[in-house]
């Protein structure tokens, strides 16, 4: 997600932490996980003195960087494959989950009253639907007053994490989105009236700005700026909204260890609760950092964030890592990071 609205998160540094063990740490990437880090590195400095300086520019601004060798670390929600991890010399593994939302600007309904299912969300960013009267979206909504009118479609203008969760979904769910967008960080988006934005805050304005536009943020914007959204009807037929727990219901079947990079999407999981758009944020790291006093703060910091920082992931309705999954990446992971 490279985006022109680069944000920086710096916590400045407290009085009263030693000096002299404060690290001034870098990362650089998703917009997706942001408001989680700036929670965690809040905390984080309070702890130990040590700043988290963060540059939500989006994933593949943060896979960019990190290559550079720029920052100590970058974040992707688009996670590496695991022969380019190796061909590199990266370390990843996921630190937070949560959940892609459609997002809507439509007169006279109430969030979560308008239901889709994947195809149907498909064909509206594809520009086979293109307006909110549309038949197949009467069909799906008995009893729902949907205004009709012209739907603008609002995606990311830069490459995003975000919009590989999206469109990995939508592949999954509809043959035609497959065949003739595809899925990934960037795709061409076929809808004559589409508009882009830069990073998860973009989309957000942009849909907010626009009269019956549709978009896709990571929930956290979407709660964040009130903003109203759609229900989607999941794997095994239901209808579900997005929160905290139907992130954790999708992510409760995924077995990270068991993917070499640890590198895999959970879009269109299984289970009756189950959030079909949920995703993982991810790390990269050198095996060998040039920095290593500096990665090895970063290591402690994350360390902190699964073990403490729980609470503030879900007070902001973002999934913590299982225990079983933080403990595997210290045994497996973190160990391969020279930090000395």
């Amino acid at each position: 997600m490279k985006s022109f609205l680069k944000k920086a998160l710096v916590i400045g540094a407290i009085s009263l932490a030693p000096a002299a063990f404060a690290v001034d740490m870098t990362g650089a990437g998703a917009t997706f996980p942001y408001p989680i880090y700036a929670k965690w590195a809040e905390a984080f400095k309070a702890k130990t003195g040590s700043n988290l300086n963060y540059q939500s520019i989006g994933s593949s601004g943060g896979i960019k960087q990190i290559k550079a060798k720029t920052v100590d670390f970058g974040a992707t929600d688009n996670p590496v494959k695991f022969a380019d991890l190796e061909a590199d010399g990266l370390v990843q593994f996921p630190a937070i989950i949560g959940g892609v939302v459609p997002v809507i600007n439509v007169d006279g309904v109430k969030p979560g009253e308008i239901k889709l299912d994947g195809p149907t969300l498909a064909d509206i960013f594809q520009g086979v639907i293109s307006d909110w009267g549309d038949k197949r979206i009467a069909i799906m909504n008995p009893g729902v007053k949907i205004p009709s009118g012209p739907i603008t479609v609002v995606v990311r203008a830069d490459g995003s994490g975000t919009t590989a969760i999206f469109t990995d979904y939508l592949a999954k769910t509809s043959s035609l989105f497959k065949d003739s967008v595809g899925s990934g960080a960037s795709v061409k988006w076929p809808a004559a009236s589409t508009v882009g934005g830069k990073g998860n805050e973009g989309v957000a304005a942009n849909v907010t700005r626009v009269k019956n536009a549709i978009g896709y943020v990571e929930y956290a914007y979407a709660k964040k700026n009130k903003m109203n959204f759609i229900s989607l009807k999941n794997k095994d037929g239901q209808f579900v909204a997005p929160d905290d727990l139907t992130f954790a219901a999708a992510a409760a079947s995924t077995d990270w260890s068991a993917v070499p990079g640890m590198g895999t999407f959970i879009t269109n999981a299984p289970g009756a609760k189950s959030w079909p758009i949920t995703g993982a944020s991810f790390i990269l790291i050198y095996k060998n950092p040039e920095n290593k006093a500096n990665v090895a703060e970063v290591i402690k910091f994350f360390d902190f964030a699964f073990k403490e920082g729980k609470k503030m992931a879900e007070d902001l309705d973002y999934v913590p890592m299982p225990d079983k999954t933080t403990d595997y990446i210290r045994k497996n992971v973190f160990t391969k990071i020279a930090t000395k």
